[in-house]
């Protein structure tokens, strides 16, 4: 491979306890056996390049290139600054295989799944390092070989200046399995006064910005690492000379940090110098105008008593959420193994855990709600709330508010028609902490409605179908109840006409014989996971029939004819209307009213004689519409 020149070359194996840092150039050839030549504390970033035996899969990161060159046997890690990575693919793309060693089958690279909590309940001693030391020294420090047990180690971030060759999952659970916890550190931005190769903006919205981006992957590497939501990772921020400037992209950036771990079920930290990040993180730590991170760690070396700095008000972070690096940079030897480190005071607890089995059944425009509080969780509340669509509320203060109180069901009404929610409940502690959000999902539906006719005659028939479907993805819901709903048109109450069961497509038909004009509906009234849903209302009037007969047809001037008939439904004591049309338009002639059995009766006798048009009309009322009888020829000669 071809490197620039100046870059020092470092046989790891003919000093295999030399520190494999990654903030100035050099060559790394094979691996480190330990690392106890490095700084408890290096950050950032430099170019250089590690090749080593190839006896894990290659995994690149922020910050670091990685190819598995099989036919070598050699797994190749090209450092970089931020900024840079052109210049580490470049190195990558020079390499040649000029012998090739024995086939090496490239390892696979384990998949872990999250479910360490880092860190749980814990009030002792902790101790954070460059590297992550080998097992070999984690099996030589464990507790009461040491006085520690939790250990800092660095998973994420740019500006990670130490290589980790031991930072596995399998190291891990291994270390977890054996009593160790984990202080999760990233190290990522850093102030925009500093002049740190990889710095924050200096636009707060900005940071606020970059500081969500470096959560989300700072959660991405944890998760690979097999840890899980409830755990705290801690954003590292380098000492900084504070202005008001490079404090408002400070508390920006932290705050971003802060609401896209919290989404994640994650709890948020920093790691500042008491001096700088403490003071200003302290001064803004009751304003609504920041997000502030539910964790402290913080460096004031030599502060006594342990967990206490000037700096910060011993009312800030007081609930069980400070870590505090009291010594610095020193070189301790337990079981026979020394490694250099930073010595911290922890006085930490964890949040509750999530409800478990949390759903929902829909109903029209409403949803029931049921979860169960995990037994021994020390409840405080339980908070709901929810959102439109397919993304919950990230935190416990978005999105619209459903319940909060201690039961384990509760409703939730005022839910929009064709519209899909999304639920999140939190669990808040006695002690103020709150946990993961736990999540459900209910999918809107939508019900349509059509008639065969919009206006038909009394005994006659319409036809009112309907389709159901769900809004996410517009399918058909096949074989679910739907239900048809009707209202008189001068009425006030729907009342259940028939249920029948949709087909395998949604669809749904219903024949209906009306006595007086209706309002029509259709409803789906939800089930598991499916909101409720009614179609519009449709209006189907309905014509009395009205019959006419004329007799005689044909008279001598003089004479008289009749013309009567009968209204259905009878409606008597109301008026009927003789009407004459001249020439295109129809004029009043004279009225009558009904009968009891609907029965009308008009005597006619023109006074000239030719040819006459006539016709009854019945105007509508608040039940029926309005109907006439066909025209009728009268001839008087």
């Amino acid at each position: 491979m071809t490197v620039p020149a100046n870059w020092p070359v470092v046989d790891l194996a003919k000093d295999p306890t030399a520190c494999v840092r990654f903030d100035r150039p050099a060559v790394y050839l094979g691996r480190s056996t330990g690392q106890a030549d490095c700084p408890s504390r290096l950050v950032g970033r430099s170019e250089g390049l590690v090749l080593e035996p190839l006896t894990r899969a290659a995994r690149s990161s922020d910050g670091e290139l990685q190819i598995a060159v099989a036919d070598a046997g050699v797994l190749a890690t090209a450092y970089h600054a931020p900024g840079a990575e052109q210049v580490a693919r470049k190195v990558l793309k020079s390499g040649k295989v000029t012998s090739k060693a024995q086939a090496v089958q490239q390892p696979r690279q384990a998949q872990a799944a999250p479910s360490i909590v880092a860190t749980g309940t814990i009030g002792a001693p902790g101790f954070d390092t460059c590297a992550a030391p080998s097992q070999a020294a984690m099996d030589a420090w464990k507790y009461p070989a040491s006085p520690y047990r939790a250990v800092g180690i660095y998973t994420s971030g740019a500006l990670r200046a130490c290589d980790q060759p031991n930072l596995t999952p399998e190291w891990v659970a291994a270390n977890a399995a054996k009593g160790w916890q984990f202080l999760l550190i990233d190290v990522g931005m850093q102030a925009p006064c500093t002049t740190f190769s990889s710095k924050m903006s200096t636009d707060p919205a900005i940071a606020l910005t970059e500081g969500r981006t470096a959560a989300a992957n700072a959660v991405v590497a944890a998760q690979a690492l097999g840890f899980a939501p409830r755990s705290a990772i801690y954003s590292d921020i380098e000492n900084y000379p504070s202005t008001a400037s490079c404090k408002a992209s400070v508390l920006s950036y932290l705050s971003g940090w802060t609401q896209e771990l919290n989404s994640h079920g994650y709890v948020s930290g920093t790691y500042v110098s008491a001096s700088s990040g403490g003071v200003d993180l302290s001064s803004a730590y009751n304003s609504t105008a920041y997000t502030r991170p539910d964790n402290l760690w913080f460096a004031h070396w030599g502060s006594t008593p342990a967990g206490t700095s000037r700096f910060i008000p011993a009312t800030y972070w007081s609930n069980h959420q400070r870590v505090h690096q009291n010594v610095g940079n020193v070189t301790e030897t337990h079981g026979g193994v020394s490694i250099t480190i930073d010595s911290n005071a922890l006085n930490l607890t964890a949040p509750p855990v999530p409800v478990t089995g949390f759903d929902a059944t829909g109903s029209n425009a409403t949803a029931a709600l049921r979860w169960t509080v995990p037994t021994g969780t020390k409840l405080g509340q339980v908070i709901v709330r929810r959102n439109t669509g397919a993304t919950p509320p990230a935190l416990p203060t978005s999105g619209t508010a459903v319940y909060a109180g201690t039961a384990s069901t509760a409703g939730a009404p005022g839910l929009a028609a064709a519209t899909s929610y999304t639920f999140r409940a939190w669990i808040k502690d006695t002690t103020g902490k709150i946990g993961p959000g736990a999540d459900t999902f209910l999918a809107g539906t939508r019900a349509t409605i059509a008639a065969s006719s919009a206006s038909i005659m009394y005994t006659g028939g319409v036809t009112l179908s309907s389709k159901a479907t769900r809004v996410d993805t517009a399918a058909g819901l096949a074989g679910v109840p739907m239900t048809l709903y009707s209202k008189a048109k001068n009425g006030t109450k729907w009342t259940t006409v028939t249920t029948v069961m949709s087909s395998a497509t949604g669809d749904a038909t219903s024949l209906q014989k009306p006595a007086v004009s209706t309002y029509y509906m259709w409803g789906y009234n939800g089930s598991a996971d499916l909101l409720g849903s009614r179609s519009s209302a449709v209006l189907v009037e309905v014509r009395p029939a009205m019959s006419g007969y004329l007799t005689p047809a044909a008279i001598k001037l003089g004479a008289s004819t009749l013309l009567y008939g009968y209204l259905n439904p009878p409606h008597a004591g109301t008026t009927a209307y003789l009407q004459r049309r001249s020439g295109t338009t129809w004029v009043a002639v004279t009225t009558v009213k009904l009968t009891t059995n609907g029965k009308y009766t008009f005597s006619i006798k023109p006074t000239a004689r030719g040819t006459y048009t006539y016709r009854v009309v019945w105007l509508a009322d608040a039940d029926h519409q309005g109907t006439q009888t066909p025209s009728k020829v009268l001839t008087v000669s």
